[in-house]
């Protein structure tokens, strides 16, 4: 099992824009988990160009240059001037992955508006989303509006092609952490759990997907995902025993939420969420 996001190829186009070169020309890696890994490697014809991109960016966070702040991806930008990488997933989404932009008027100033970090976007545009979608889903069923047929950069037609031809492609999927040719010990990023999800460049050819092993990410990138990775642990535990008390704990780990909640304000609330979801959870106890 693989799972796919776009969060790697639309983030390496867009590294590739603002360091202004042609992005076959560009050579990266790029290792973490699914909307929190972390482009490691950056290069131009063997030319590191983080040290351009550093200075473009102090330039629009503390100096004075006159960009579209609700529209400058700062979140991700900043987080690249302080922890030395560029991470995937825009920063409205990502925001929700950290402590520090969404719980003080300081970090707020980092969020834009939109899709660019305002609050509550994506619940207030659901249901809008959701309506079109289906609509324009039944003019495709009736024949109204033709399929649009054009190839975008989601992995699934790639993946096909490269097993059905036997013709090898790269893709970044997110798969366990561990190396099947080197036996259950052997992990593809060194420094996080075996037993969790990773994001890594995985090779596609007629064998099917085949990982590739990352090595150790730089010790402080590796222990953001891991602060994640330990809220999906106790998630899937509260799935997969029916256990109340490992969602609360799941929630209570969740850095964004402990950032903004006291442990009985997390509490409070997840049962107040269960109490409302109960015909939906009777299994739960």
């Amino acid at each position: 099992m693989v799972g796919l996001c776009h969060s790697v190829q639309g983030t390496s186009h867009l590294l590739a824009d603002f360091a202004q070169v042609p992005y076959g020309q560009m050579q990266w890696a790029c290792a973490g988990i699914n909307h929190l890994a972390w482009f490691t490697r950056l290069q131009h014809r063997g030319k590191d160009l983080y040290p351009k991109l550093m200075q473009q960016f102090e330039e629009q966070i503390y100096g004075e240059s006159e960009i579209d702040r609700r529209e400058a991806d700062l979140v991700r930008k900043d987080i690249c001037l302080h922890f030395g990488a560029f991470v995937t997933e825009s920063l409205g989404h990502f925001s929700e992955y950290l402590p520090y932009y969404r719980c003080s008027k300081a970090g707020r100033g980092y969020l834009g508006s939109g899709y660019h970090g305002e609050s509550r976007f994506y619940a207030s545009q659901w249901p809008g989303w959701r309506k079109n979608a289906d609509r324009e889903r039944m003019k495709l069923v009736k024949g109204e509006k033709e399929l649009d047929l054009q190839r975008s950069w989601e992995y699934a037609s790639w993946i096909i092609e490269a097993c059905e031809k036997d013709a090898p492609f790269r893709v970044h999927g997110n798969v366990m952490n561990r190396c099947a040719a080197s036996g259950e010990s052997a992990k593809l990023i060194a420094n996080l759990p075996s037993d969790g999800c990773v994001e890594v460049a995985c090779m596609i050819d007629r064998n099917g997907i085949q990982p590739t092993r990352f090595g150790a990410l730089p010790p402080h990138m590796a222990h953001l995902c891991a602060s994640n990775m330990a809220v999906f642990d106790l998630a899937a535990t509260a799935v997969i025993e029916r256990n109340r008390d490992a969602a609360i704990h799941a929630l209570m780990l969740d850095p964004l939420t402990s950032a903004a909640c006291t442990p009985r304000q997390i509490k409070t609330m997840a049962l107040e969420m269960f109490e409302a979801e109960k015909d939906f959870l009777p299994e739960y106890t």
